[in-house]
């Protein structure tokens, strides 16, 4: 079992971006990490929502899924975030939820931990990179760990070889090499995060057989 506590927040209108968190979060708990997969709180209008069928189906298809909230970014040891590109930067969805991690962020709960992104756009040349850097330069300043891919694995060669992160066309399907990008981005961020956890609670014995576990 993996000490890593990982959750896993994103933003998705048509499902591309709930497709990357869901093939992340399968990795995540493969790899032993235990994951919380939460969405964002949906800013736009309802009827705009429920005006145009495929967001509202998408909508449909989350409804299962709790929304993040800063417990879930306190609980975590290391994060995930995807969300589409939106003129070059993350939805405006995610980024209202990262604006209420103000007090968290001050009482330190989002620093020295690691992090990483994905993201999507309607074209490979849509914005993703800067998408994605605009991310990590906000997780700068929380003192988090950027964990970018970078080309670690060929996988990223083939899904377009984009160092900072998966970026995925938008209606596209997910070829192997995707899936592979996601995965490995995933369990690299739990590597590391694996070794800034450090060891698993020691186990003592009290007289009498009673286990302890040492919380040092």
């Amino acid at each position: 079992m993996s000490n890593v506590r990982l959750t896993i927040v994103f933003y998705s209108t048509y499902g591309t971006n709930h497709q990357i968190a869901e093939i992340a979060a399968e990795a995540a708990r493969e790899a032993g990490a235990e994951v919380r997969l939460r969405k964002v709180r949906e800013t736009a209008p309802e009827p705009v929502v429920t005006g145009q069928p495929k967001w509202k189906a998408q909508a449909e298809r989350m409804s299962h899924i709790q929304e993040a909230t800063p417990d879930d970014m306190v609980w975590a040891n290391a994060f995930i975030f995807s969300a589409p590109t939106r003129y070059g930067v993350s939805a405006s969805q995610l980024r209202a939820f990262i604006d209420t991690l103000g007090p968290i962020w001050q009482q330190g709960h989002l620093s020295d931990k690691p992090v990483t992104a994905m993201t999507s756009a309607m074209n490979p040349h849509g914005g993703q990179e800067s998408t994605l850097l605009g991310l990590y330069t906000t997780m700068m300043h929380w003192g988090a760990i950027v964990v970018a891919p970078g080309y670690t694995d060929k996988s990223f060669y083939a899904a377009g070889g984009n160092p900072y992160g998966v970026s995925v066309t938008a209606g596209q399907p997910f070829t192997d090499d995707i899936k592979a990008a996601i995965r490995h981005q995933t369990t690299r961020l739990i590597d590391i995060a694996e070794k800034l956890a450090g060891p698993e609670p020691e186990e003592s014995y009290r007289s009498g057989g009673e286990v302890e576990r040492d919380r040092r």
